[in-house]
């Protein structure tokens, strides 16, 4: 499966920008989808995820800021980040996983199934004055 990542950029602190994931196939209830940054240097680091059902997950870092969701065909992945700060810098990515592998808490943040996921190709977003 291809995922095509959109919508990074430069925006000022306190501003917003949504991302969006389009996928080449829809994703059925059997996976997960989410997002993840990385700062280089750094670790790749769980941001939020999502079930079909929409039920999410998000890091503490970005709760009540960042919205995940998904489109009704379940082919595009989206996250709404608002009120940007400049430790939100960093190349995001978007990522879909088998269920089956691992829960949405264990991939984002206990690096349990990462084997089994499939990666988009990284859109930086900068948060700077």
């Amino acid at each position: 499966v291809r995922l095509v990542i959109s919508g990074g950029g430069k925006v000022q602190p306190g501003g917003s920008l949504t991302l969006s994931c389009a996928a080449s196939k829809y994703f059925h209830s059997a996976y997960y989808r989410g997002w993840f940054r990385q700062v280089p240097g750094l670790e790749r680091e769980g941001v939020a995820a999502i079930g079909s059902d929409g039920d999410a997950t998000y890091a503490d870092s970005v709760k009540g800021r960042f919205t995940i969701s998904q489109d009704n065909a379940k082919t595009t992945l989206y996250l709404q980040m608002n009120n940007l700060k400049p430790e939100d810098t960093a190349m995001y990515y978007c990522v879909a996983w088998p269920r089956d592998m691992a829960s949405m808490s264990g991939f984002l943040f206990r690096n349990e199934g990462r084997l089994w996921g499939s990666w988009g190709q990284g859109t930086q977003v900068t948060v700077s004055s």
